[in-house]
């Protein structure tokens, strides 16, 4: 934009997997909600891990009383009615231990989407039904329960370390949640209160200590401090805070006490909003995801085809039942989709969080998704690589004068005008640490500039069109140049005599060169958008090594500019939010930059929290490192099964590599490990 101003309930089976797709974190509640956080998820982690505890228990007995595993140990441990302890124990593990995965199964049915529940449980309960049926005398053969059983366990263990890696990922909504206290110091007449934060109302005025967070969205209206708000923004350095600065809920205050008036409480803070934020981008599907739901679909098909076949092979070919239906059961467990189901998730969940944490708030995941394709970049001027305030650019000094004082004479006159040319030349002098003369006989003149009497000379700040009236000469090229620049040129006149020139334009940020810098370097072009002159812009565009700029255009011409750059490229528009809404909304990702604490930008698909043109770039990084993370897991998640399966089945049983169910649950569950580890990554 351009314009001035000062800123720019699953029950507890439900599978990992399923928890890290379908229902995300719970979180989502303002601050002081009462609602805990991952509760369910806690919930199903304790479940499985009980469920762990006590099949391993029951799984010692059954492997003391299993024939292959007293031959293995030298032992023989036989009495009368072992048979039918050993079904006992075998069925006490296949119904508890067994639970998640049968419960799962009849979900995935009634659901018409069979998944890894589905594989679990067949082969589970194949091998239950056939050794049961040996021991009972149905069928002749050797039962295999203290496979069974293993198995079991190690599936549980697999999902209990899942369920630890999905509530790790997504643990960033209760460390938000934390951020906020609890309790704050109301001010009474008589004093200060301690009050629940959820009692505040707007017009409040608490009391913030050294040390302590604020506890509200609110304004300071007594004292002076420096707040922390890495936490919130990603703002790494404190920020000086004063009567009619904002604050913003759980930042960390600094070494001042502080009295703030609330503004926003609950639902409203810029706390609660970022949490609402992340917690949508989290539940919100993905290209990326839908794919990875085919690629488990078909798997599962695949799985238990052949399952099925393989039994069929290795009994044709003269093998015993058990030893078809192990290989069967093998083949199943070994394909079960766990890594495919949490290869997306887990990312989503981690670059999520990063980004919140990072100050971008992601409030459409199709859109950050597509931030890797981007090629062209579009900047709004204003605001966005300006600060969209006056500031001086260059001084000029003319017979023999010094650069300094040209500036102090300047601005011990403009300091007694509410002008913003003689703001900005004030503010020049305070940050170049120069102090001003005593002024009397401060004079505005209407149309020319203001005088005054300082250090013994009359002292006047005059445009160019009092010199061409004067017959004074306009200092040299110099000045013209600045002028073709389209800045804004004022004069020093001492005493009558020219000495010395200042120009001022709407100050470029800092960080701007460096965002556009590192955006070239990714490969991406920079172009900037803006209604000011062509002068302005090419100066602008000149300085930060713009490849193309677009001047002169209104704020409702700025979508179909938009429309004209997605000819050639595949554009983000990076503005303020506010007039650049139509260009937002038209480019492929819409970027809106210095929201403050003000994040319900309802036109952009991404909100950078800070006034820094360099997160635009930090977060297009962000999507290209997300997406290569969810392409490496589904890789992954996928091509282990092209070598895991045909072992599982047999092929190379010539050569005595034999994969029993409870080592094809080892790799299984070491696969999913692996793409949790690889998510987490992204943090590194």
């Amino acid at each position: 934009m351009d314009h001035d101003h000062e800123h720019a309930g699953r029950e507890p089976d439900t599978h990992p997997a399923e928890a890290g797709r379908k229902t995300p974190p719970e979180g989502s509640r303002p601050p002081g909600s009462g609602r805990p956080v991952h509760r369910t998820h806690r919930h199903a982690l304790e479940d499985f891990r009980r469920r762990f505890i006590v099949s391993t228990i029951l799984t010692v007995p059954i492997l003391l009383l299993s024939p292959p595993v007293q031959a293995l140990l030298g032992i023989v441990i036989v009495f009368p009615g072992s048979d039918y302890l050993l079904l006992v124990l075998a069925t006490a593990v296949y119904l508890y231990g067994g639970w998640p995965f049968l419960t799962g199964i009849v979900r995935e049915i009634r659901d018409r989407m069979p998944g890894m529940m589905t594989l679990i449980a067949v082969a589970i309960t194949v091998a239950y039904v056939y050794s049961s049926a040996v021991v009972l005398g149905i069928v002749g053969g050797e039962g295999f329960f203290w496979e069974l059983a293993t198995l079991i366990d190690i599936m549980l263990l697999g999902h209990w370390v899942e369920m630890r890696s999905v509530l790790g990922a997504s643990r960033a909504l209760e460390e938000l949640v934390r951020i906020m206290p609890s309790e704050a110091h109301r001010v009474r007449d008589a004093g200060t209160e301690d009050v629940p934060v959820d009692r505040l109302a707007p017009g409040d005025r608490v009391l913030v200590r050294p040390g302590e967070k604020v506890p509200v969205d609110g304004v300071v209206v007594e004292g002076a401090t420096s707040v922390n708000e890495a936490m919130l923004t990603g703002e790494s350095k404190p920020v000086e805070k004063r009567p009619g600065d904002g604050v913003i809920g759980g930042a960390i205050n600094g070494e001042g006490s502080i009295v703030v008036e609330v503004r926003k409480t609950g639902a409203e803070t810029y706390l609660a909003q970022v949490i609402d934020l992340v917690h949508r981008a989290q539940e919100s599907r993905s290209r990326t995801q839908d794919l990875a739901d085919r690629a488990a679909f078909l798997l599962v098909a695949i799985a238990l085809s052949v399952g099925a076949v393989t039994f069929a092979v290795w009994f044709a070919v003269g093998e015993s039942t058990g030893f078809a239906v192990e290989r069967a059961a093998t083949v199943m467990v070994i394909a079960c989709p766990h890594a495919l189901g949490l290869a997306v998730p887990l990312v989503v969940a981690v670059s999520t969080a990063l980004a919140a944490r990072s100050g971008f708030l992601i409030r459409d995941r199709s859109a950050f998704e597509r931030a890797k394709d981007l090629t062209a970049v579009v900047f709004d001027k204003t605001g966005t690589l300006t600060t969209g305030r006056f500031g001086v650019t260059d001084v000029l000094a003319f017979g023999g004068a010094a650069e300094d004082d040209v500036v102090r004479a300047t601005a011990s006159v403009e300091a007694h005008s509410e002008h913003p040319i003689a703001r900005g030349v004030v503010r020049s002098a305070e940050e170049r640490g120069i102090s001003l003369l005593p002024l009397e006989n401060f004079r505005a003149i209407p149309g020319v500039g203001v005088e005054g009497k300082a250090g013994g000379r009359t002292v006047r700040v005059v445009g160019p069109g009092y010199l061409a009236e004067q017959g004074i000469a306009a200092g040299d090229e110099r000045v013209g140049t600045l002028q073709r620049q389209g800045k804004t040129v004022v004069f020093l006149l001492e005493d009558d005599r020219l000495t010395g020139a200042i120009a001022l334009a709407d100050i470029i940020r800092p960080e701007s060169r460096e965002g556009v810098g590192r955006l070239k370097a990714m490969g991406i072009r920079c172009m900037m958008l803006t209604g000011d002159n062509r002068d302005v812009a090419a100066w602008v565009a000149g300085e930060l090594g713009l490849d193309e700029f677009f001047a002169g255009v209104l704020p409702h011409e700025k979508a179909a500019k938009i429309r004209e750059v997605q000819r050639r490229y595949r554009v983000a528009m990076v503005g303020d939010g506010i007039n650049d809404a139509p260009a937002l909304v038209q480019a492929d990702v819409g970027i809106a930059i210095g929201a403050g604490t003000d994040v319900a930008v309802e036109s952009a698909d991404i909100v950078l929290v800070k006034s820094d043109p360099r997160d635009a770039a930090a977060v297009i990084d962000l999507a290209r490192k997300t997406y290569r993370k969810m392409f490496q897991n589904l890789l992954w998640a996928t091509g282990y099964n092209a070598v895991a399966i045909p072992l599982a089945a047999g092929v190379l049983i010539g050569a005595g590599i034999v994969l029993t169910p409870a080592v094809g649950a080892v790799l299984m569950s070491a696969s999913t490990v692996i793409v949790a580890i690889n998510a987490r990554l992204l943090r590194v």
